[in-house]
């Protein structure tokens, strides 16, 4: 065995035993190579051994860290097992954003700015973050007014207090007929009744929305639709702001996805007065970084602060602070403009895993629908995937109400590598094109 592997195997026993911790720097590789007496070059080999192993990460300009956690082993597609490829849930933090994320937050490190990011804020944050917040948000032309925005702990958080705020309990809340779950869940909580409202493929109807009064509010999401992916054209969003400016009703509206596509403006810029925007950094930057944000109509602000803080769903100040810091110094920018390109990518292997297949998808969404070929089932496929290691979600997790469940899966593309994604997708090609009986028993 190569020296370079025998001193990679002590560390690596360090680390299992304990005794090298998460976190811990390894010393510079010149040091390292002198108190081994060993040359720089295998020292050198030492460090890329044991990041081949996944036991380390190396920071530019920082130097080399054990790893917080051990990575898991890859998913088997072709057999069954614990094991999988995940499309069904959506975590995309690319490789490199660690890295660019730590660099921002060394300035918490110093205890006067970590005694000042520990101490508790309101729902309306600080000025600080007000304005950062404000510039970042914006897109194509649509800017929230600093003053108008409320903090959360998370987007499901902000979800639920402009619920709260806007429905009371036992009253409607109009929502499109295939939705996010969470809002199932968040309705059920508040004592809130769901009505479903029909859809086309541009998204929900101004007729639907009419035809439904009375309602108390409409929860939607216009920009890449979760969990169809479309995307509502202007058109569309001129007759809903109508719509609501006619029933005299307000809106939530789901902007959680509305940052890959920063060509087109929100809802809000048509009815500004009836509309609470909910976004959140968990999709924009990582799913682990938990802040929510509400652009409110002046009218509602103290409504929805008293609904945030009645419900416990104020931000922290760590996270406040260090979202703050992302947002002012373009740390945000970057990773999402990163994510935009790589979402785009995913999309075309979509289409050319798929091809052939009826899908429906915004080009630049993380995610896309299915419609099945006869004569799967959307219950069925789901548990063939699953015996091949590949999680998938049916379209009954979104279905609202009684009605008719599509037969369509949707499937998540941000959390496996594109190289696992794209074999993932050849494995559900392969199995959509035989039938439920060539899959073998569930």
């Amino acid at each position: 065995m190569d020296d370079y592997r025998v001193i990679a195997d002590e560390l690596a026993a360090e680390i299992a035993a304990g005794r090298l911790r998460p976190g811990d720097r390894l010393p510079p590789l010149r040091r390292f190579a002198r108190d081994r007496r060993i040359a720089g070059s295998t020292a050198a080999r030492v460090y890329r051994e044991l990041g081949r192993r996944g036991l380390t990460v190396g920071e530019v300009g920082r130097g080399t860290f054990v790893r917080t956690a051990t990575p898991s082993a890859e998913p088997a597609l072709a057999e069954p097992g614990d094991a999988r490829i995940d499309l069904e849930l959506n975590f995309p933090v690319l490789p490199e954003h660690p890295a660019l994320l730590g660099r921002s937050l060394e300035h918490l490190l110093r205890p006067d700015a970590l005694a000042d990011a520990l101490r508790p804020v309101g729902a309306a944050g600080t000025p600080a973050a007000r304005q950062a917040a404000a510039a970042h948000l914006a897109r194509a032309g649509w800017a929230p007014d600093p003053r108008r925005l409320l903090f959360a702990g998370n987007g499901r958080q902000a979800l639920a207090a402009a619920i709260a705020s806007l429905v009371p309990a036992g009253e409607r809340l109009g929502v499109e007929s295939l939705t996010y779950p969470v809002v199932k869940g968040i309705a059920a909580r508040l004592g809130v009744t769901l009505v479903p409202l029909a859809m086309d493929e541009h998204g929900l109807t101004a007729e639907a929305l009419r035809t439904a009064a009375p309602l108390r509010a409409v929860y939607l999401q216009p920009a890449l639709h979760n969990p169809l992916g479309i995307t509502m054209p202007e058109r569309r969003r001129e007759e809903l702001a109508a719509v609501l400016g006619e029933l005299g009703i307000h809106a939530v509206e789901d902007a959680i996805y509305g940052f890959l596509r920063e060509d087109l403006p929100p809802l809000a810029a048509l009815a500004p007065e009836r509309t609470v925007v909910v976004d959140s950094l968990s999709k924009r930057l990582a799913p682990g970084l938990s802040l929510g944000f509400l652009t409110v109509p002046a009218a509602l602000t103290q409504d929805v602060a008293t609904a945030l803080r009645s419900g416990t769903w104020t931000a922290s100040g760590f996270a406040l602070d260090a979202a703050t810091r992302w947002m002012a110094d373009g740390t945000a920018t970057a990773i999402e403009e990163d994510k935009r390109r790589d979402a785009a990518a995913r999309q075309r292997i979509v289409a050319e895993r798929l091809a052939g297949f009826r899908l429906r998808a915004d080009p630049h969404a993380y995610h896309c629908w299915w419609e099945l070929p006869e004569p799967w089932r959307a219950d069925t496929f789901v548990a063939a995937a699953a015996r091949r290691g590949i999680a998938v979600t049916p379209s009954g997790a979104f279905a609202v109400g009684a009605g008719h469940t599509p037969n369509a899966v949707r499937l998540a593309l941000a959390s496996p590598p594109l190289d696992a994604l794209a074999e993932a997708l050849g494995v559900l090609g392969e199995l959509a094109h035989g039938s439920p009986e060539d899959a073998g028993p569930e």
